[in-house]
């Protein structure tokens, strides 16, 4: 295991690529051992293939993707609309977590924050069983798809990552997900997965008012995980991390 880890955790094949990938190729040019998981399979992505082939296929575009990236691949741990926050799968995500050890996370989901919490427990099981260990780990949130909530709500990221340097390869992992082309511009409108990416890194790229392409993210609240002031990407990347001031004046005021 290398000094530092940072593991990125998607729901679903191709989410890493279109909000992570950039920032998980920045670390591990700075000696960061990689880690991808996606929490569901994928297995409902497609109008042309059944469940079983359809997990098959997109399995197997998630190891090529990381492959591209250099990332050590993590198999699903569930079916799409199946990532419920209850105790089988919360005990499936702790038992990579603890397997991996990270310092640093790329969390999207509830399970992913849950389980590094957790990591330090040793009356809490993993399934498969794993040694818990308490160590710091910062937790980030990427942006959500179309950088707005649920209910439409705009969100800002607390902190923007340049990935400029990165976003070829970046563009090439998202590539190797060929069979969401059609199944995206059928479910959601998407005309190109690619383009639609390219979109959103470019607007992030607007809102830093500072880099041509780059990936959003929040930091979570450290109670629990690591010390008030850890910041690893600010730490690590240097001038390829700019922190959203006007963001962070807005916590103060709730």
């Amino acid at each position: 295991m290398a000094e530092n880890a940072a593991m990125a955790i998607g729901a679903h094949p191709d989410d890493i690529e279109f909000y992570m990938a950039g920032t998980l190729l920045l670390l591990k040019k700075a000696d960061y051992e990689i880690h991808y998981l996606n929490v569901a399979s994928g297995n409902c992505g497609s109008t042309q293939h059944n469940s079983a082939a359809t997990r098959s296929i997109r399995k197997a575009e998630a190891r090529t993707a990381a492959k591209i990236l250099g990332a050590h691949f993590h198999g699903s741990l569930t079916d799409d609309l199946e990532i419920f926050y209850n105790l089988q799968l919360l005990c499936a995500v702790a038992a990579v977590i603890r397997e991996v050890k990270p310092k640093d996370h790329a969390n999207t989901c509830r399970l992913a924050v849950t389980a590094a919490f957790a990591r330090g427990m040793p009356n809490f099981k993993s399934a498969p069983s794993r040694p818990a260990a308490d160590y710091p780990v910062t937790v980030y949130h990427a942006m959500p798809h179309g950088l707005r909530d649920g209910l439409r709500r705009r969100i800002l990221p607390g902190a923007f990552v340049n990935t400029s340097s990165v976003h070829k390869t970046k563009r090439q992992a998202l590539a190797a997900h060929q069979s969401q082309q059609g199944w995206l511009q059928l479910s959601q409108g998407l005309n190109s997965l690619l383009l639609a990416m390219e979109d959103m890194s470019l607007e992030v790229g607007r809102m830093s008012k500072r880099f041509k392409h780059a990936e959003g993210w929040r930091r979570h609240l450290h109670f629990g995980f690591c010390a008030v002031e850890s910041d690893p990407l600010s730490q690590t990347l240097g001038g390829n991390y700019l922190v959203n001031k006007a963001y962070e004046r807005s916590l103060e005021r709730g």
